[in-house]
Order: C-alpha cells, then structure tokens, then sequence
C-alpha cells in the first residue's frame, strides 16, 4: 500500500504542470458541475420534502438530517455521479495518461490511441460489470449474520471497481482492452486493491473528490510505465 500512496503523491505534484493543466481542468470543471447540480437538486427536494411533511414540532431535527443527507451524498459519489463524470471526461482522461508519459519522458508504450467510439464503448462494458455485480452484492447487507461483513465486502468490491476505471486508460492507450486489463490487473490484486482502497477514501471526502480522479489516473500511469504488467 505504501508503494501506491508513493505513486498518488508524486501525481498530485504533478498535477499542476502546465503540460497536463487543459487534460485536468476540463474534467474538474465536468466534475464540479456535475456535483454541483446534484447536491443543489437534492438540497432542495430534501428542504421542500421537509416543509411539506414535517410535523411543525419536529423542525428542530433539520440540524441532523441535512448533515446526514451530506454524507449520504459522498458516500454513493462513487457509484452514481463519479462513475457518470467518468464516461463524460474519458477522452480527456486517455490523453491525460498519454501526455503524463511524454512529462516524465519515459519510453513510449502506446501502440494505439483509441476512438471516441472505442473509449465509451469501453466505458459501458467497464459500467456494465460494476453494475451487474453490485446488484447481487447490495442484497448482501439484508442477510442475518453476512450483513456484518457486508461493509468489508462492498468496500472491497469498490476498491477493485476503482482499480479497473483508472488504470484502463493507461492501458487502453497500449492497445490492451477490458479482458485482458482485469487479468493483468488480477496477476498484481494486492496492489490494484492498495490502489483502490486509498483513491476510495479520496472519493469519499467533499470537494477533495472533485480532484482524485485526475490524480488517481496519473499515478495508474507512472505504475503501469514503471512496472510492466504481465500481459
């Protein structure tokens, strides 16, 4: 885990180069927007839900709900509104990785850039799979006794599911599509989970999730140039 914490902080300093800057703003403007409209929306159905059914009384309870509905909004970021950025900022996210290579000046591995076409339809294949297996996973938290570990379970899932978004565009830039990126990825599990599990704290935390991604596909980049996935 300390090995993929290395990576995510030399991309954050990389951030801010003036190469990457037209890759990162334009997915952070799609980002801020995105999550902009979404909290504003549910702030309001959530305040006229409020005033509409709330016994008069009970008004004091607002100072607990609507910080709950907060966090309730960060949490399923990742599955909703983050996966949803993600399809929108793709093209600019496979450049992004691109251009990170031709900064730290390593050796070109790209053999293929991929289409409009080609990086939504592996979008929808990658969205696809998370979708059809957090279904199943979701019905884990209403059995007895496998609800306890149900928590560890999801996170898991999310880390891998995480691992899978941002290391594709990398990889998709070398011409290697969805297949054979989960077995590449399944050959180095630990590190894809470490990966995973430290970008989805990021994720969960207000405003710093507008951010991650960027971040979270530079570093996916300097891994796969420093370490050469088995293919």
């Amino acid at each position: 885990m300390l090995e993929m914490a290395s990576y995510l902080c030399r991309a954050w300093h990389l951030l801010k180069t003036p190469a990457l800057r037209p890759f990162v703003l334009i997915p952070l403007l799609i980002n801020t927007v995105l999550y902009t409209v979404a909290l504003t929306l549910g702030y309001l159905y959530l305040d006229h839900w409020l005033t509409q059914l709330m016994p008069a009384g009970l008004f004091w309870l607002r100072w607990l709900i609507y910080p709950l509905f907060f966090m309730s909004f960060c949490v399923v970021g990742f599955f909703s509104f983050t996966l949803f950025a993600n399809i929108i900022a793709a093209p600019f996210y496979a450049k992004l990785a691109a251009k990170t290579l031709v900064l730290i000046q390593a050796p070109v591995l790209a053999t293929h850039e991929p289409s409009m076409r080609e990086i939504w339809q592996a979008e929808y294949k990658r969205l696809s799979y998370t979708l059809t297996r957090a279904v199943p996973l979701l019905l884990l938290f209403t059995l007895p006794v496998i609800n306890l570990l149900a928590p560890l379970v999801w996170f898991l899932f999310s880390a891998w599911c995480i691992a899978l978004e941002y290391f594709a565009f990398p990889l998709e830039n070398q011409g290697i599509l969805f297949t054979q990126q989960k077995e590449m990825l399944q050959s180095t599990r630990w590190n894809a989970l470490s990966f995973g599990s430290i970008v989805a704290l990021g994720l969960s935390i207000p405003f710093l999730n507008i951010i991650v991604a960027p971040v979270a596909i530079i570093a996916a980049t300097l891994y796969t140039q420093a370490h050469t996935l088995p293919k």
